[in-house]
């Protein structure tokens, strides 16, 4: 007998289960490693390759997925990548879903970053009640900084060109590394008693660096820059990385700038600007000046060429009559205002007495007299027809009732437990029966 022949399966079906054993044995999965070949289609769509020293794997991260990551993909940057595997059947190839996208190790000091945030905030650090207006117009400005960035040489560029008369002190700390955090903060305590180490008193002080990766702005993040900052009587303006990068040093600060350039612009206005500003604020000085003094010296011209400084009798004259005239004006809106009071009092005292009790009462009384003769004429009438209705009744039942009948020559026969009898079956023979008559009854026995 021939054996029996094995099942034979077409490629895509062998690729569909096999897609369906990676994808139901594997699941989700953390992967480690490094971005190549990273490409960016036009849909939105981003394809690499993810790899390490002794393999690779094709990842694919859609459009949708990718609004939600804020890690930087590029090529050679480690990467930790949250997905599914699956398999792409047209190419047979298989490949990485991916869903999350972080920096290598990025993971641990998320977690740190998120708890220190939930802990400062709880204490009341970031409560927007304690933060310090920043000076519109600063004279004398604080830099936390790398005396060797270009966050340094960008912010000293800016207020030169816009502020020349701002001075600045430059406070050179590491703004990157094991230790950098107390350095800042020691900077910032430093700063804050400016005066008692001989330096200039402060207006402002700005504490920042420029972009980098999370690892290399942490010092930011630690919890003593953080104390240090909050615990400043001047105001701080915390100016780290770029405009993506939030650190605790933002929240804990009085005001974040984005970049350290936005920091330098925020306190330095442009000079131009102001200068215009100035000069239109002095020409509508000017105008306005003009013309109150113009108004002054008419004044004064109408004043010399006027009555009072020819005839002062004639005006004190004029100006008794019209005291005289104010007088009688008034004894006569007073006789009005009281004769208006008279009359408003006499029609309430008339509405008073209307109401007053007495009067209510026998208004009443009156009411309740007619109300009860009412009621009595009501009840004597209706006790009247009541009783012609009853006299009715009993006429019209003494015609129809059975002593009528009986007036008649009619009777009838019942038995002597009153049953009245209609057929002479109705009783036995020897029963003895009463036959009532219109006057009296009789009894008798039925034979």
């Amino acid at each position: 007998m021939p054996e029996t022949r094995e099942q034979v399966l077409t490629v895509t079906q062998l690729t569909r289960e096999i897609r369906e054993v990676l994808e139901g044995r594997i699941g989700s999965v953390w992967v480690e490693g490094e971005i190549s070949n990273h490409r960016l289609q036009t849909s939105g769509h981003q394809y690499f390759t993810l790899k390490d020293a002794g393999a690779q794997l094709s990842c694919v991260l859609f459009r949708g997925a990718a609004s939600r990551v804020t890690a930087r993909l590029a090529d050679g940057v480690q990467v930790q990548l949250l997905g599914e595997l699956s398999v792409y059947e047209p190419r047979g190839q298989y490949q990485m879903i991916v869903r999350q996208v972080q920096a290598r190790g990025q993971g641990s000091l998320q977690a740190r970053f998120e708890a220190l945030k939930r802990q400062l905030h709880a204490e009341g650090l970031f409560d927007p009640a304690r933060k310090k207006p920043i000076p519109r117009f600063p004279n004398v400005v604080a830099l936390v900084t790398s005396p060797t960035g270009a966050a340094i040489r960008d912010m000293l560029n800016i207020l030169t060109r816009r502020a020349p008369w701002v001075r600045v002190l430059v406070y050179p700390v590491r703004v990157q590394g094991s230790g950098a955090e107390h350095e800042i903060a020691q900077a910032l305590r430093v700063l804050d008693r400016a005066e008692e180490y001989g330096l200039p008193r402060l207006d402002t002080v700005v504490v920042g660096r420029g972009g980098g990766s999370l690892e290399d702005l942490w010092c930011f993040n630690e919890e003593v820059v953080a104390r240090a900052i909050a615990a400043m009587r001047l105001p701080v303006i915390s100016a780290v990385g770029h405009e993506i990068d939030f650190t605790i040093a933002d929240f804990a600060a009085d005001m974040r700038a984005p970049t350290p350039s936005a920091a330098a612009e925020l306190l330095a206005p442009d000079a131009a600007e102001l200068i215009r500003r100035l000069e239109q604020a002095g020409r509508t000085l000017q105008t306005r000046t003009s013309t109150v003094l113009q108004h002054h010296a008419q004044v004064l011209e109408l004043t010399a060429k006027g009555a009072l400084l020819r005839e002062p009798p004639r005006i004190l004259l004029e100006q008794e009559q019209a005291a005289d005239e104010a007088e009688s004006r008034l004894r006569e809106v007073m006789r009005e205002h009281l004769r208006e009071q008279l009359d408003e009092w006499t029609a309430r005292q008339q509405v008073w007495s209307a109401h007053h009790p007495r009067v209510l009462l026998v208004e009443r009384a009156h009411r309740l007299e007619s109300v009860a003769q009412s009621l009595r004429q009501c009840v004597t009438s209706r006790m009247q027809e009541s009783d012609q209705r009853v006299a009715a009744r009993e006429e019209l039942m003494r015609h129809l009732g059975p002593q009528a009948v009986l007036d008649r020559g009619f009777s009838y026969t019942t038995t002597l437990e009153g049953k009245v009898l209609t057929d002479p079956e109705q009783v036995a023979e020897g029963t003895e029966v009463m036959t009532r008559l219109a006057k009296g009854t009789m009894h008798s026995r039925k034979v």
